[in-house]
């Protein structure tokens, strides 16, 4: 049971940390406080014993510490004699994040001289160096290297899309640049071959013009006309009175006894009179077109062979006529008439 006699006063000393209470026996003014069984008791209720924290604990709260810095950086502290294992983070600058995270070093230090640990670094309880992000440093720089990698590959993935954007690009412009080549070409080829065509047909009209006075030429040499001097009354088809049927002939209009000339060379197959023709000549040609030649006043020659030019008869009034002309007629083959001017025409003859 204990006794319910005061315990004496005492006085904390913080330097000696040593209890003292007052009375004879202490040295001077602070004698020796020996503790005895009834002044020791037990301190009950909510009052703590205030322990001081000794080096283990302090070192026990850095590494706490540095465990959070670590998490909190995306990596954890691991031993050196473990295999690193990369931590993949997208995009992530790992120096901006270590720069967030308190410099595990600077806790831990006390800012004594004879601290081993540099500053922004501590010990890993496991063996390792815990840097600033909280990261061992083999897991540090195994981290850094990956992230670079990354980086790096993501650099070139950008890079060769760019490349190949660029290189579609430019396909798609050189396609287009061959496609409108190709379309000019062609458009160049075509008109060129037009201008060609033309060329052609201009140079076949050309040449089938000159042979076609060459040959106008060499019939007009060959050719003549009837009259070296008329007047054309009367032209082929003509309607009137003095014809049962339409005019079948070109009347070339000349005074009495003007010469009348084989206009080819050919054969003079009859001569004489004709009834409403009058005194007549027919002058057979080579190609056997028949020439007749009606209402001369007199036949110079009546048969045989004749050449161009040569003079057969004169101009006269016989037959049905009402003044004097030659009626000439164009039958080829001895058949039906045709225009007599458009015969002389295409033999060279102009008029």
């Amino acid at each position: 049971m204990a006794s319910s006699t005061p315990a004496p006063e005492v006085s904390y000393d913080p330097h000696t940390a040593a209890f003292a209470p007052f009375g004879p026996e202490g040295d001077g003014d602070q004698p020796v406080w020996n503790p005895t069984e009834e002044s020791v008791r037990p301190v009950r209720g909510r009052h703590r014993v205030v322990k001081q924290r000794t080096g283990m604990a302090r070192s026990g709260a850095v590494l706490g510490v540095g465990v959070i810095a670590a998490v909190g950086a995306g990596g954890i502290a691991t031993a050196k004699d473990k295999s690193p294992v990369a931590i993949s983070m997208p995009d992530v600058d790992l120096g901006a994040v270590a720069e967030g995270i308190p410099v595990v070093g600077g806790l831990v230090s006390d800012g004594g001289d004879d601290d081993p640990t540099p500053q922004g670094e501590a010990t890993s309880p496991f063996g390792g160096t815990v840097t600033q992000a909280g990261l061992d440093t083999s897991d540090a720089t195994t981290t850094v290297v990956t992230a670079d990698a990354g980086e790096a590959l993501r650099a070139r993935i950008l890079q060769q899309a760019d490349q190949q954007q660029t290189g579609a690009a430019q396909a798609a412009l050189e396609e287009a640049a061959e496609q409108a080549a190709g379309k000019a070409a062609e458009e160049a080829a075509d008109q060129a071959a037009e201008e060609e065509a033309e060329r052609k047909r201009k140079a076949a009209e050309e040449a089938a013009r000159k042979a076609e006075a060459e040959r106008l030429a060499k019939l007009a040499a060959s050719y003549t006309l009837p009259l070296n001097s008329y007047q054309l009354t009367s032209t082929f088809g003509q309607s009137g009175s003095m014809w049962s049927s339409n005019h079948t002939g070109l009347d070339f209009a000349a005074p009495t006894g003007t010469p009348v000339k084989a206009v080819h060379s050919g054969e003079i197959v009859e001569a004489g009179w004709a009834g409403s023709y009058g005194y007549r000549i027919i002058l057979r040609l080579d190609d056997g077109t028949e020439v007749w030649y009606a209402h001369l006043s007199s036949m110079t020659v009546t048969t045989g062979k004749v050449t161009t030019g040569d003079v057969i008869g004169r101009v006269g009034s016989t037959g049905n006529s009402t003044g004097a002309h030659l009626h000439m007629e164009v039958r080829p083959g001895g058949g039906d008439p045709i225009d007599p001017l458009a015969w002389l025409r295409s033999k060279g003859q102009s008029i």
